[in-house]
C-alpha cells in the first residue's frame, strides 16, 4: 500500500513520556540549558496554523540532510534521502525497521539519515546516548540493528548487554557517551523536531515529504521512486 504524502493538521503526542520526575527533569535541564527551551510534552495545535509540509521541510533542508553528527546508514551519496526520527523504545519503530532494512538493501542508491529523537522512557535517552556514542567505535550500524531488534525487559542492563553483544568495549562506551557533542547532538534533534512539529515516533522524511500515514503502510520503495520522479 502506498503512503500518503500530504499536509496534515499539527499532531499531537500518542505516547507520553514515563519514568522518574528526575529523569524528565534532567533531561528538560539539558534541553533548557542549552537555550533552546524546548518541552517534548506540550502539543498545542491551536497556537499557530501548520504550513504547508514541503515548506516546513525545505526550510529544515539542511539540518535534516546535513549534519556530520547524525549517524548515517545506505549510500552517503545517494540521489534519494530518507530520513528518520526514532526512539529504541518505540514498539511502532521496531515494527517498521524491517521493511526499512529491507527497501535499504533492494535500493543500494538510498541515504537513510537517523535522528535520534529519545521522547519515550528514561531508557530510550541512555540508549540514544549509547548508540551516538558507539561511532567512535566504529559499530553503530550493528548497535543500532541489535537495539531495533531488541525484545526483551527495556532496562539499561539490556542496553549494555547488547553493547557488548555486538562487540564494544563498555568501559569506553560509557566514557564516550558523556562527551558534550553526544548531548548536543540530541539537543539539536529535539530543536529541529520542534521546527518541523514532529511529535511522535517513528517519522519519516523523505526527500522534501514527511510522511504522514500510519508506518505499517509505507511501502518504501514506492515514496522511494515517488521521491526520484
Amino acid at each position: 500500500m502506498t503512503s500518503e504524502i500530504r499536509a496534515p493538521a499539527i499532531r499531537c503526542p500518542t505516547t507520553k513520556w514515563r519514568g522518574t520526575g528526575a529523569f524528565v527533569g534532567s533531561f528538560l535541564a539539558l534541553i533548557v540549558g542549552a537555550g533552546l527551551g524546548f518541552t517534548p510534552t506540550v502539543c498545542r495545535a491551536a497556537d499557530v496554523p501548520a504550513p504547508a509540509e514541503d515548506e516546513i521541510v525545505v526550510a529544515h533542508r539542511q539540518a535534516l540532510q546535513d549534519d556530520p553528527d547524525s549517524p548515517v546508514l545506505g549510500d552517503p551519496h545517494g540521489d534519494v534521502t530518507v530520513v528518520e526520527f526514532f526512539d529504541y523504545a518505540c514498539s511502532y519503530c521496531k515494527a517498521v525497521e524491517p521493511r526499512l532494512e529491507s527497501a535499504l538493501r533492494a535500493d543500494p542508491h538510498v541515504r537513510l539519515i537517523l535522528k535520534e529523537y529519545p521522547i519515550l522512557t528514561p531508557e530510550s535517552l541512555i540508549a540514544a546516548r549509547a548508540s551516538l556514542a558507539s561511532r567512535r567505535q566504529h559499530k553503530y550500524r550493528e548497535f543500532h540493528e541489535a537495539l531495533m531488534a531488541y525484545r526483551g525487559p527495556w532496562e539499561e542492563q539490556a542496553i549494555f548487554s547488547t553493547a557488548k553483544r555486538v562487540g564494544l568495549n563498555i568501559v569506553r562506551l560509557r566514557h564516550d557517551m558523556a562527551s558534550p557533542s553526544i548531548a548536543n547532538e540530541i539537543i539539536e534533534n529535539f530543536n529541529l523536531a520542534r521546527g518541523l512539529r514532529v511529535f511522535q515516533t517513528p517519522i519519516f522524511v523523505v526527500g522534501d515529504h514527511i510522511l504522514t500515514g500510519p508506518s505499517a503502510q509505507i511501502d518504501f520503495s514506492d515514496v522511494i521512486a515517488q521521491a526520484r520522479r
